[in-house]
Formats: structure tokens, sequence, C-alpha cells
């Protein structure tokens, strides 16, 4: 696991931006596609803004992207909550990734089936074994959570299927979401957590004991592949 500690949240996007460039061009010389999965919340809105902008708009090339996400919360499109709109309107509206590249988790039909036709999708990329995606973007809520995995939640401990659905009552809604075993055979998954809200959670799951149905987060473990924490002073200000 590497920590990358920047002062504030506008310098941790800068970087991120800088990074993301760099793999994608170094992916790109060995393979012939980058796959990577988005994430939710309000951390990726500037991230997003910035790729989709010079000078880091022109150093992608994004004809050879898939795109995915991590989770997606079950209302409609247009609905200002759903996090494929969210990256519509502050990134794919503005770079040139063919259509049929971009997979948004459908909430046009029910959460259970979205979660099947998302899975079939996946197994046209990646096999039983092996890497999944390039890079899997993820953030940390105040509570612990990544993706849709939320504190004392069965899909905490999900072996088998890539892709799943259930109503979380906390939020009166049903959340799509990737699992734990997809994601754990990423090439790169990079954590994007500001905030000082986020300090306790981010001491704990860094540094405290394994309690993966207190913190989900702890439980994105790469089996193979490289595990990076971005953070800011302010969520960092807990760690020794």
């Amino acid at each position: 696991m590497e920590l990358h500690k920047y002062k504030d949240a506008e310098a941790l996007s800068e970087a991120v931006a800088g990074w993301i460039v760099d793999i994608i061009a170094d992916t790109l010389q060995q393979h012939p596609r980058f796959t990577i999965a988005l994430s939710g919340g309000s951390t990726p809105e500037r991230l997003h803004k910035l790729l989709a902008a010079a000078p880091y708009k022109e150093q992608i090339d994004w004809s050879k992207l898939h795109i995915f996400w991590g989770d997606e919360r079950a209302v409609p499109f247009q609905d200002s909550r759903n996090n494929a709109k969210m990256a519509y309107d502050t990134l794919l509206n503005f770079v040139p990734v063919p259509a049929a590249q971009i997979h948004i988790m459908r909430t046009d039909i029910s959460p259970e089936q979205s979660a099947i036709e998302y899975e079939k999708i996946l197994h046209q990329y990646f096999g039983e074994t092996g890497p999944s995606f390039d890079l899997v973007l993820l953030g940390m809520g105040d509570d612990g959570h990544t993706l849709s995995l939320f504190p004392g939640t069965a899909v905490v401990h999900e072996e088998k299927v890539w892709t799943t659905s259930f109503f979380l009552k906390a939020q009166d809604m049903y959340r799509i979401t990737l699992t734990r075993p997809i994601v754990n055979r990423a090439a790169r998954i990079a954590f994007l957590t500001t905030g000082a809200k986020k300090a306790h959670a981010l001491k704990e799951v860094l540094n405290g004991e394994y309690n993966p149905d207190l913190y989900p987060s702890q439980t994105i473990r790469p089996q193979a592949g490289e595990l990076h924490w971005f953070v800011d002073d302010a969520a960092a200000a807990e760690l020794a």
C-alpha cells in the first residue's frame, strides 16, 4: 500500500490527474485498451473536470478507454444522485470515449436485473482468474464504506458474484455494486479521500484492527495489484 498525502483536495486532484494520464499511457503501450471503474461522491468531480480540460484531455487516448462504475444508486439517470449522470456532467460529455465503451449500471430496470446484466458485461472483459480492471477509483465515506459496501451489510462478505444489488434501509433505496472479489483483482486501486470528516475512519481503516463489518474499506486488498491512498492533510489528521 502506498500513501500519498497532499495539502488539500485541489492539490490531490491535480496529482491524481497526472498519475492517471501516466498509467493510461503506460498501459496502452502494452495493451490495446484501458479499463477504468469510476466512483461516485463529491471528491471525483474535481478530478473529472481536470481530466476533461487541457492539458490532461489532450494527453489521453480516449478512444481506447472502456468506462465502468463501482456502484450506483437505483435512481433514474436524470436524478442528481445518479453516479453515471455525475460522470457525464463532469467528464464523459466532454471527451471522445466511444458510446459502446461506456458501461453504466442501468437504473431503468430492476436492480436485480441490472446487477445480472452488468456481471455479464464484465465477463466479456475479464476471465475467471488474472487481472480485472486496469484502474478502480474508489471513495470512502465517513463511516468507512466504499463502493456500496456499507457497515453491517451482507455484501461486505460476498465471495462469488462480481456484481449484486440490495436494499439499503438507511438510505431507503436500492444500491447496485461491484463486489470485493472482482475489485481486488484490479491492476491498480486508488482511494481518493479528503476532508476532516474522514479522518477517524481513515485511521481505523489503515491502522486499526481488521473489522470489515465496521470498516468495509478494509476488505479492499488487491491480490496482485497496487493499492494507493490519495489523501489530503485534513483526512490524514489522525494518522501517526
